[in-house]
């Protein structure tokens, strides 16, 4: 979603974001990480997947990295947050990842990939795009503001958000015309 739509969803909603960290400037290892978040959700995109790319990293170190693959995996869990957890945890050997470990992923997180954030300990999540239907720390939720957890993430949203969302809108845009197009083709074939 870009800014002006986020804005608008905000408007129209008379919500406003209760746990949204804005920041004036991005680091450069802020502005690189999110654009390697990008390649990899390019990656998901090629081969079927919602394009959304995340990366764990921690001094500086990617220690995970994925992209959605619900679809070619057939898990319902395998979103981009979860398959960059699972390779960091595996590379530290912990299912608690270190003190300071940062999350970039290029849209919003939902609630099963917030949970598994909390478990894992993550100290920061940087995200792209806004997600107004399944968002769970701005949009929809402010999971992260809620006081019954043990642990607190750090939340930022927006970074390279119109990047994220020109690829998403793209995506979802060219999977309506081939939908489109097959119905057309297959009432070619069925002589309507």
């Amino acid at each position: 979603m870009c800014l002006k739509c986020y804005q608008n969803f905000y408007q129209n909603n008379k919500a406003k974001p209760t746990n949204f960290s804005s920041l004036t400037f991005w680091s450069p290892t802020d502005v690189s990480m999110m654009n390697h978040a990008l390649a990899l959700a390019r990656r998901g995109a090629e081969r079927g997947e919602i394009p959304v790319g995340a990366v764990v990293v921690h001094d500086g170190q990617i220690l995970g990295e994925g992209f959605n693959c619900p679809i070619s995996t057939h898990d319902p869990t395998h979103h981009a947050e979860i398959v960059a957890l699972r390779q960091a945890c595996e590379r530290v050997q912990n299912y608690r990842l270190p003190i300071g470990s940062t999350l970039y992923v290029t849209l919003e997180p939902c609630t099963m990939c917030f949970g598994s954030l909390i478990h894992a300990r993550v100290s920061r999540v940087v995200f792209g795009a806004y997600e107004p239907k399944a968002g769970a720390v701005t949009s929809q939720l402010t999971l992260a503001k809620e006081s019954f957890y043990n642990h607190v993430i750090n939340i930022q949203g927006g970074l390279l958000a119109n990047e994220s969302s020109m690829m998403l809108s793209q995506f979802f845009k060219q999977r309506r015309a081939d939908k489109k197009k097959a119905k057309i083709e297959s009432r070619l074939s069925d002589g309507h």
